[in-house]
């Protein structure tokens, strides 16, 4: 699964200089569900915001009455699941991170650990599926079974895509084994509270 995320760092990249038509925020260490999150969806790739927590657009009510948890999503059966398979095929997005964190150990006591990238490049590229529900968007992180990488840490991990599989995705491959070869680190780090936010949140904890 994926509960926490970092902001990617997008100084330097196109996105930092386009044309975003939306306020920017500042990069955060410590990405909560229900949080706006930065997406890249069809047919340009454009950036949004999205609410970090799915909505189907068939939903009646108010948004508190929506009770799922549906900030991740399987990527082996979101297609049949009624939430999430009228945006299978032309909800698809792109939701870029610099890692992502998990927890292990016992209740009371549990390590988190942040997950990077160890290829070359510093972003990683969450597969997300989007939804606009009346005049907000939502969105949610898919998610697979943990590759050999960070299966020590979690036995689920966010569908994570390279170049090849970001335009698999967005062009809507039913590949389910997206992601797999995704090459991951990760490190232990202090244990932080819910409302704390800052660099030293990644650091290496001994």
């Amino acid at each position: 699964m994926c509960g926490r995320f970092v902001d990617p760092n997008l100084r330097g990249t196109d996105l930092e200089h386009s044309e975003i038509k939306i306020d920017p925020i500042p990069r955060r260490f410590n990405v909560k569900p229900t949080q706006e999150v930065l997406l890249l969806a069809k047919p340009q790739l454009e950036p949004h915001y999205a609410r970090w927590w799915f909505v189907p657009s068939w939903h009646k009510g108010e948004l508190r009455d929506w009770k799922a948890t549906t900030f991740n999503a399987r990527i082996e059966d979101a297609a049949s699941k009624p939430t999430f398979r009228a945006v299978w095929r032309h909800g698809r997005c792109l939701i870029p991170a610099a890692g992502y964190y998990e927890w292990t150990g016992e209740k009371g006591a549990k390590q988190p650990h942040f997950i990077r990238s160890a290829g070359n490049e510093e972003t990683l590229w969450f597969a997300g599926l989007a939804s606009r529900w009346g005049e907000l968007l939502t969105c949610t992180i898919m998610t697979r079974a943990a590759n050999a990488e960070v299966s020590d840490v979690h036995h689920r991990m966010p569908v994570i895509l390279n170049s090849d599989e970001q335009d698999a995705w967005l062009g809507g491959s039913d590949c389910t084994n997206l992601g797999a070869g995704a090459m991951l680190r990760h490190h232990p780090v202090a244990r932080f509270g819910i409302k704390e936010d800052s660099p030293e949140l990644i650091e290496p904890f001994e």
